[in-house]
């Protein structure tokens, strides 16, 4: 597994710094935001260090489509009977702060449209 030395996720799914995890198996972890944004915000985050989705390579399509397929699983289980959002903010001009790729998982009270 490719890991980054100064990724913060990177460190996370070393162990080397605290998360509150709900998730984890081979291909991904999954942890509470520390600054949520609804109810329930989760960060889903392959293990393998991608930077953003500009950088996912064909050889990642069956790990992007694990997370993807675990998506609807965790929302159920966090009782987001009713819908959620996810949302896969994309470079600096997208609103990516951290730059490895992660999936939010949103929902709870009625979230604002777009």
């Amino acid at each position: 597994m490719s890991t980054q030395p100064d990724c913060i996720f990177c460190k996370i799914v070393a162990g080397e710094l605290p998360a509150s995890i709900v998730y984890q198996d081979a291909q991904m972890v999954v942890f509470r935001d520390i600054a949520p944004k609804a109810e329930v915000h989760l960060l889903a985050i392959p293990r393998k260090h991608i930077a953003s989705l500009d950088d996912l390579a064909a050889n990642d399509a069956e790990l992007i489509a694990h997370m993807m397929l675990k998506l609807p699983e965790l929302a159920r289980e966090q009782g987001l009977t009713d819908g959620y959002r996810t949302i896969i903010n994309t470079g600096a001009g997208g609103g990516q702060v951290v730059f490895h790729l992660h999936i939010h998982l949103l929902g709870g009270k009625r979230l604002p449209g777009f």
